[in-house]
């Protein structure tokens, strides 16, 4: 398996990713947020449904930058809880980041 091993300390990894964002348009659903928290998002970035993150095919709407070089949240700051879930080198992270061919991190810790 291809990984790389990122220290603790390292700046988030992710703004050079975005495989998690873009990895099914049935993943980015509301789950705990209350009423007051999903108002905070754009209704641009809702689904239809208004059950989750609206999607482009699996990426999702509020992502912008290419995958695996350089990517943003357009509404990071109120991002729906299943996005703050989702963490580098976890298994969500390592399953999306091989759908795009991207190596899996590996979290380090120091001795």
């Amino acid at each position: 398996m291809n990984t790389i091993a990122i220290a603790p300390e390292t700046v988030s990894p992710c703004q050079a990713c975005g495989a998690c964002c873009s990895y099914s348009s049935n993943w980015p659903r509301f789950t705990t947020e209350d009423e007051a928290e999903l108002d905070l998002i754009p209704e641009k970035f809702v689904n239809d449904r208004l059950s989750g993150m609206r999607c482009e095919g699996d990426r999702c709407s509020a992502l912008t930058g290419t995958v695996g070089d350089h990517t943003a949240c357009g509404i990071y700051a109120i991002r729906p809880e299943v996005c703050r879930t989702c963490l580098p080198g976890d298994p969500e992270c390592a399953m999306a980041r091989r759908r795009h061919g991207l190596p899996v991190l590996e979290i380090t810790e120091e001795s």
